[in-house]
């Protein structure tokens, strides 16, 4: 397969044949008194990931190889929602003939995943996975020294007129 995708360094065991990747902004939209609009730019937010995972339930040939039961890649899902901390998102996108077009690579935490348990389309499960980009926050403090105090006090001298 040309392109690879890995959930906190796991194979995915079969690559989507679509990903959405929406680069959100925070930009502000503003109306003037003269009635006329105006766009204030802003630095971007933080990035949506979404797509839908086959989970084979029997071996396949077009897998990416050494393919887990379905089960492994739910436990896998369910770790990454209670844990509460974020994750490395790969999407490795490669020619055929082995050369790098590009990939993806973003911290992220998992939104919310959705079983579709489809009994006419066979025993494999389909999972709907969606992720939000992480973006590493803190406090920072701040040590003020107090100014140090002169030795001898300034003494004012008055000129006479």
């Amino acid at each position: 397969m040309a392109y690879k995708m890995y959930l906190d360094g796991v194979l995915m065991p079969i690559t989507p044949s679509k990903v959405k990747v929406k680069i959100n902004n925070q930009n502000e939209t503003l109306t003037l008194i003269s009635g006329e609009e105006i766009n204030i730019l802003k630095a971007a937010g933080l990035t949506d990931v979404s797509f839908d995972l086959l989970l084979p339930q029997v071996p396949y040939p077009f897998t990416n190889g050494g393919a887990q039961p379905a089960d492994y890649y739910l436990s896998l899902f369910e770790r990454l929602k209670t844990a509460k901390e974020p994750f490395q998102w790969i999407l490795n996108r490669q020619r055929p003939a082995g050369g790098m077009f590009f990939y993806t690579n973003l911290t992220v935490g998992m939104e919310n995943y959705e079983l579709v348990d489809d009994a006419g389309a066979g025993f494999d499960v389909k999972v709907k996975v969606s992720l939000k980009q992480y973006r590493a926050y803190g406090t920072k403090t701040v040590k003020l020294k107090p100014a140090p105090t002169p030795a001898e006090k300034p003494k004012a001298t008055v000129q006479p007129a």
